[in-house]
């Protein structure tokens, strides 16, 4: 079988990222048997300027937005959405918007113990803030998040405290803003092809297929 190498572009306060990775799953688990589909996830922030603290999300999401009413119809539209693909948002649970720069310095800290290690704690930071309502950019909940993850706590204390990897971190956002990438989520197939946007399973299974095709084709490209 061919194997089709995927970076997920993603931050973890877009509600789409959350929807696009169910659909990623369900685009996968259609081509098992036929392809390995390897994913990595990769760094974005939505709102990088935002204090350490976070701010007010009803507030933040109104401004941005353009009301309150238009951001209850997008929330409405997301729950409807996230019913069809197992996502159970509860933005009124949601209290902060947060800066996300330390929970991506987890995620990439999570990848040291592999590929299934760095999709489990993506996907308990998804739940986390989208689901249960917690603020993802604060370090108690970060380290609790890690625990739950199987990482080691006090290492991650360690390294929360600390500077590590922030400039690393940054500087994967900046390549994904100088390849194009103008927002998320972005599956960016074997390092050539972008598909932009929580598109559908049914999409994203053609493009996995068609993709180890051309792989089984031109192996030397």
């Amino acid at each position: 079988m061919e194997t089709v190498n995927i970076d997920i572009v993603s931050d973890v306060v877009c509600p789409w990222c959350y929807l696009g990775k169910n659909r990623l799953a369900q685009a996968i688990a259609n081509v098992s048997g036929e392809i390995n589909v390897a994913v990595q996830w990769r760094p974005y922030q939505l709102n990088p300027d935002l204090p350490p603290e976070g701010v007010d999300h009803k507030q933040h999401l109104a401004a941005k937005l353009g009301g309150q009413a238009a951001v209850d119809d997008a929330h409405r539209m997301l729950e409807n959405l996230g019913m069809e693909d197992g996502v159970a948002f509860n933005f009124d649970a949601v209290k902060v918007s947060p800066n996300t720069l330390d929970a991506h310095r987890l995620i990439r800290w999570a990848a040291t113990s592999g590929e299934a290690a760095q999709a489990e704690l993506v996907n308990l930071l998804f739940k986390a803030y989208f689901e249960e309502g917690r603020n993802v950019g604060e370090h108690t909940v970060l380290l609790d998040i890690a625990e739950q993850g199987g990482l080691e706590r006090p290492v991650i204390a360690a390294l929360l405290a600390s500077d590590a990897d922030k400039q690393a971190v940054k500087q994967e956002i900046d390549m994904a803003r100088e390849i194009g990438v103008t927002g998320v989520p972005c599956f960016i197939i074997e390092q050539q092809y972008a598909v932009m946007g929580a598109q559908s399973v049914e999409v994203l299974s053609s493009a996995l297929r068609e993709i180890a095709q051309m792989k089984a084709e031109h192996p030397a490209h």
